[in-house]
């Protein structure tokens, strides 16, 4: 089976191009992708991108992701960016691109040189606020209730209880601002696969959730570190960057236009009227054949 690897500010993927075809039969995607993700035994990344035709004419093609542990995600900013790279490069030369995801319309409008493309803006949608649409569920609130800079109960010796805020971007995020919470990046750094871990599994979200620590530097930048639901700590975030300057700009830290500073690289993110933006690039690194799953 032949794939390409890519990454996104070191988020990293396993890229299998099913336009003209299935390679890997449905029932067994979710099995497949926590197989070759398992870094040292197999090929190793963060998530396995298939690239498929789309299900109706309203879009050029489908997006579709499936995690390291074997979950299916509804959307990735950082995926989507790779997904748009590879398709325009390789697929069809269409510019913007109109994809179809679980999390619904996304559009890629991409900056080309020559044949090649140097930088992706993505149009992320409408932030959704509402428990609902998260899902969260806690005492209290409503599920039409948003849930913004609330405080949970955690069970871990390092942080008993956590203010956070929640966003669907197309997947559900928890943002915690580490200023409002008594607690700085070197705290997060050292307990991230104890309290990242805790809030992804926490009970008042029924289908997991992504996990973002944000501290705001000044009103146009951010710091994130992310705990990705169904990978653990990855070095950028797409949705989730998306998601921390949604909140962020809510809560009146940032303005609308913010670069975010990742573990990875940059991005940038600008809210407007019709949605939210996301700038950033994204690289093939290179083409190979599976002979063994690995495992």
């Amino acid at each position: 089976m032949e794939f390409t690897k890519m990454h996104a500010l070191g988020n990293d993927y396993i890229v299998i191009n099913e336009f003209d075809g299935e390679k890997v039969k449905e029932e067994e995607k979710s099995y497949f992708a926590k197989k070759i993700c398992r870094r040292g035994f197999s090929v190793g990344a963060d998530g396995v991108i298939f690239v498929q035709k789309p299900t109706s004419d309203e879009y050029d093609v489908r997006f579709r992701i499936f995690n390291s542990d074997g979950s299916e995600a509804e959307m990735c900013g950082n995926g989507i960016r790779c997904f748009s790279k590879y398709v325009y490069e390789r697929i069809m030369k269409k510019n913007p691109l109109n994809v179809e995801t679980k999390g619904g319309l996304r559009v890629s409008e991409m900056e080309i040189e020559g044949d090649e493309v140097k930088k992706i803006k993505v149009y992320m949608g409408v932030p959704k606020f509402k428990l609902k649409d998260i899902p969260m569920v806690v005492d209290g609130y409503s599920e039409d209730d948003e849930f913004l800079n609330g405080e949970l109960e955690l069970k871990n010796p390092y942080l008993p209880k956590v203010k956070l805020s929640v966003v669907n971007v197309g997947n559900p995020h928890a943002v915690i601002f580490v200023e409002d919470n008594g607690i700085d990046l070197d705290f997060v750094r050292k307990h991230l696969d104890v309290i990242g871990k805790e809030i992804e599994h926490h009970k008042a979200f029924p289908e997991r959730i992504n996990v973002h620590f944000v501290k705001v530097l000044n009103p146009n930048e951010i710091r994130i570190i992310t705990w990705e639901r169904g990978a653990g700590y990855t070095t950028a975030c797409g949705t989730g960057t998306t998601a921390s300057v949604i909140i962020a700009h809510k809560l009146g830290k940032t303005g609308n236009k913010v670069l975010a500073h990742l573990d990875g690289g940059d991005l940038e993110i600008e809210i407007k009227d019709d949605g939210v933006y996301m700038i950033g690039d994204a690289v093939i690194v290179y083409d190979a054949k599976l002979i063994n799953i690995g495992w």
